[in-house]
């Protein structure tokens, strides 16, 4: 169905799956859900952080083993992925220069689809992967899913540095278990969301600290990560405004001319980046011209009218969030930490206006939402064991009802 596979908003199959390896999805998501809110509350902060991505990589692994063993590989194996090029790649600096002349579907040597949607980052990272000695489908699974477990601590440096402590450790769980995992493991845009959450991270913190050279070198590192992100996917661009939320809520401590240099200092940092791309031959915008050139022409775009699209892109996106993110979204009061989901959700309203999105948000937009997800902290104390449970009974649902692509 309109290239989706009959999977309505989801791409995927409808095949429900009764196995006996559902037994460990089943066990961890009643652990998080049951111990998760009190650990999260009591656990230092040193062993917080990476506990939180350890367990979302364990809860991302235990939801794809449930459909198999070959899981966390088979879905870059297709000749549509970017391993399939690697072998492709010889020396980098031809690679950037002669890579907008081979994005076009008629050219005599088209980059395989994804390649062809997206800067030349995303493909290099799994050549640069090959090249350290790493080759294969595991390493580049691997790869994969740790950029997405590492978007949690991220995401909980950045809530903290925004609203302290507490909401990050609320938050916590929440981003543990949200259904996002299904396609953390496995999909690229996973390890583009571990990359711009840590570049949206090291903003927040500079904007938390006091003007001087620790607060420039952190907004520095934060705009040179989120300048890679620009090179993974065209996409993230509308991460700015979750940039922007950042830095901002931290005005009136530091008044519109801290604001500024944060803003200014991270600025440099993307520049960096841009500038790197643009000496090996790679300039961002003549590629973002051409990659709408290859999806515009593409059949999927033309079987996949907008008028659909518009509103399914977001019902996939309100089942990748899960049922907590929604109420979340809901509760929210008019604190600093509001802004940040709002500029998340501004950013895939943007992007979902565009009309170049259309299906598939599921993954496209992970960088997204695991910061729409930092509305969970609003929701009442209450209610949160509950809609943990809601979300696991989702995710496991999804992955045990939908044969998705990823």
């Amino acid at each position: 169905m309109l290239h989706l596979q009959g999977g309505w908003v989801l791409r995927g199959e409808f095949d429900v799956l009764a196995d006996p390896r559902l037994g460990p999805p089943v066990v961890v998501g009643l652990v998080v859900v049951l111990f998760g809110p009190a650990l999260a509350s009591r656990l230092p902060w040193r062993a917080l952080v990476p506990g939180a991505a350890l367990v979302a990589a364990g809860w991302a692994l235990v939801l794809a083993w449930t459909s198999g063993d070959d899981r966390l590989t088979e879905p870059l194996a297709s000749v549509y992925e970017y391993p399939h090029d690697v072998p492709r790649v010889g020396s980098i600096g031809a690679y950037l220069s002669g890579f907008v002349d081979s994005v076009p579907a008629l050219s005599p040597d088209p980059w395989t689809t994804h390649v062809a949607g997206h800067p030349p980052g995303a493909l290099l990272a799994f050549v640069l992967l090959d090249r350290l000695g790493l080759p294969g489908l595991e390493w580049a699974a691997a790869m994969c899913v740790a950029g997405g477990a590492l978007a949690v601590p991220a995401v909980l440096v950045g809530v903290r540095a925004v609203a302290g402590e507490e909401p990050a450790r609320t938050v916590a769980p929440f981003l543990v278990l949200a259904p996002i995992a299904l396609w953390v493991a496995t999909s690229a845009d996973a390890l583009f969301a571990g990359v711009a959450a840590w570049g949206l991270a090291l903003l927040a913190t500079a904007a938390a600290r006091a003007p001087g050279r620790g607060a420039d070198l952190r907004a520095l590192g934060g705009g040179l990560l989120l300048g890679v992100a620009l090179f993974l996917s065209f996409g993230l661009a509308a991460l700015g405004l979750v940039a922007l939320a950042v830095v901002l809520v931290q005005r009136d401590r530091l008044g519109w001319g801290g604001v500024a240099r944060v803003l200014a200092v991270g600025a440099v940092g993307v520049l960096v980046v841009v500038a790197a791309f643009a000496a090996g031959g790679y300039w961002w915008v003549e590629g973002l011209a051409a990659a709408d050139d290859r999806v515009r022409s593409g059949p999927s775009y033309a079987d996949r009218p907008l008028g659909f699209f518009l509103f399914a892109n977001l019902a996939a996106a309100a089942l990748a969030l899960g049922p907590a993110a929604v109420a979340g979204v809901a509760s929210l009061r008019r604190t600093r930490l509001a802004l940040v989901p709002l500029a998340a959700l501004a950013g895939i309203g943007v992007s979902d206006l565009t009309g170049l999105v259309r299906g598939e948000t599921e993954r496209i937009w992970l960088p997204f939402y695991v910061w729409v997800l930092t509305a969970t902290a609003f929701l009442p104390r209450w209610q949160r064991h509950g809609w943990l449970l809601l979300s696991a009974v989702l995710a496991i649902g999804i992955e045990v009802v939908v044969r998705t692509e990823w």
